[in-house]
């Protein structure tokens, strides 16, 4: 919603509503469908606070969203609905929390070939699993398996939370630990993984970096702050989303979908309904 909402030209529904994110949105899932994905679940923030915001008062709020953004979000939700997407709308958890959890519940599922999160997140790169999980990257036109989060972050995905602990994330309104980097956090946490194997002793550390007596201070001190951020980083695992991933399988536009079409489409000459019909009829046959 934020990165369609910032990238597309206006576009206003038949009621003068802005609607180019949701528009935006709508269009990547038919694209999904469209390159063959048959079974597919969208998690929304339907509200921007979480559980997390009683842990960390600094943590990410509505605060400050553009109202025409925000006004999207429950157009968003009545749309995916219609359109016969199974939707998760958040409201004590975080939509990645979701996205974890139907991944991880997905893949436990024997005939499960693949699980693809089609999010580019750092924070999702937790979940994924050997080639079974990964992550799609759109933009990027890659597909992050297990060898790919290391490569891009320098950690195994079990080691993401203690990771995003140490050198914070703004997105989220966390700051990190002092002195702490990309660099230092992916070099130390490649070999110990989490805070409670790294000696307190920096001379002991097997590998040796720029400041490691600064740094080892630091995460002693700030212990408990950092296993504070690693929570606040942690997606939940147990949100509840679906008994069977039949569940997901898409069967094609419910009969309210043309109504909710008609009027996102107000200039575009139906495109949503015959984009949607046709991604229907194909799959079908």
């Amino acid at each position: 919603m934020f990165r369609h909402f910032y990238a597309l030209p206006s576009i206003r529904d038949a009621n003068g509503r802005e609607v180019a994110a949701v528009r935006g949105v709508l269009g990547s899932v038919l694209r999904m469908l469209k390159e063959g994905a048959t079974h597919v679940g969208v998690a929304t923030d339907h509200v921007i606070e979480s559980f997390r915001n009683d842990l960390w008062p600094g943590y990410k709020t509505s605060e400050g969203i553009d109202p025409e953004l925000w006004e999207q979000f429950p157009v968003l939700e009545e749309a995916l609905l219609a359109m016969g997407i199974r939707t998760w709308p958040m409201v004590e958890f975080e939509a990645d929390d979701a996205l974890a959890s139907a991944a991880v519940r997905a893949a436990q599922e024997p005939r499960v070939e693949q699980v693809l999160i089609c999010s580019p997140d750092k924070d999702l790169a937790q979940c994924v699993s050997g080639n079974r999980i990964v992550q799609m990257d759109r933009r990027a036109g890659a597909i992050r398996d297990e060898a790919g989060v290391v490569g891009k972050f320098g950690v195994r995905p079990e080691s993401i939370p203690d990771y995003l602990a140490l050198v914070g994330d703004t997105a989220d309104g966390y700051p990190g630990l002092a002195g702490w980097g990309a660099k230092s956090a992916a070099a130390i946490l490649a070999h110990y993984h989490h805070f409670e194997s790294i000696p307190d002793d920096w001379r002991r550390w097997e590998t040796k970096i720029t400041g490691a007596a600064r740094l080892a201070s630091t995460l002693s001190r700030d212990r408990t702050m950092a296993i504070l951020f690693r929570t606040l980083a942690t997606l939940r695992l147990d949100v509840p989303v679906f008994a069977s991933v039949d569940e997901l399988r898409w069967a094609g536009p419910k009969e309210g979908f043309s109504k909710v079409a008609e009027r996102l489409d107000a200039n575009s000459q139906n495109k949503l309904l015959l984009s949607a019909t046709t991604i229907h009829a194909a799959v079908v046959n």
